[in-house]
């Protein structure tokens, strides 16, 4: 299984930025780490090892960049509208340094995005703010509601970053057109968070899977089962 590091110094965040990408060939798959993981996280927790076989086959390519929460989200010491507001520099980051020169390079016009816990809100924050880009998006145990993390702030940046809210009001086209899938375990702490989004979804007639797995909590031995299914629908 081929692994190759990456880092370059980001001008979108002013930082370096360090990234993983498994396999050799195919389809690309941009997978966001948990609340506080780096760009090794999913290696080190053997969600890599479980898409052996389909980076071994050439079937998926995987990138996994670093995520910045520790300076958005989880960031007490600045107020929330700076947490939010780099985010939306991390997301500017993600659309013009990772997905659209993934695109450019393998000549095609969408990626598939993934992610357990809080990288599945990741997954499915870019997913539905740029449906353009995005063919697949598999959350796995993730919650799409931010507005805990801002202390009581609200403003345009928060509600056109927080899936609950934006996603009723969008209707763009490529939404009918992703692959959707949101997995989460009976006993997830999760489930509802999923039920609701499953919800929206629904009133709005999108397409999705809703993939409940009975007697599994929210932690990696579920994500290491549901990862390669997911794989196998690209």
């Amino acid at each position: 299984m081929k692994e190759e590091y990456h880092k370059w110094y980001s001008p979108t965040l002013s930082k370096d930025i360090e990234m993983l990408v498994f396999g050799h060939t195919g389809y690309p798959v941009v997978l966001f780490p948990t609340t506080s993981g780096r760009f090794y996280e999913c290696k080190d927790f053997k969600l890599i090892e479980s898409a052996k076989w389909f980076l071994d086959e050439g079937l998926v390519q995987i990138y996994c960049p670093d995520s910045i929460n520790e300076l958005s989200w989880y960031n007490k010491d600045i107020h929330p509208a700076e947490r939010v507001k780099n985010h939306i520099w991390y997301d500017e980051f993600l659309l013009n340094e990772i997905v659209n020169p993934i695109c450019h390079e393998k000549g095609l016009q969408k990626v598939a995005v993934a992610g357990p816990s809080f990288g599945g809100y990741q997954a499915a924050n870019f997913a539905f703010k740029h449906p353009e880009k995005v063919s697949h998006m598999f959350s796995m145990s993730g919650a799409f509601d931010i507005k805990s993390f801002m202390d009581g702030y609200y403003d345009d940046n928060v509600f056109f970053n927080n899936p609950m809210d934006f996603l009723p009001g969008s209707n763009h086209p490529d939404l009918w057109k992703m692959k959707i899938v949101l997995g989460v375990g009976e006993w997830d702490i999760c489930l509802e968070s999923n039920q609701q989004m499953a919800k929206i979804l629904n009133d709005k007639n999108i397409p999705f899977w809703f993939d409940e797995r009975k007697w599994a909590e929210h932690d990696w031995p579920i994500w290491r089962q549901m990862f390669p299914h997911y794989l196998s629908k690209i």
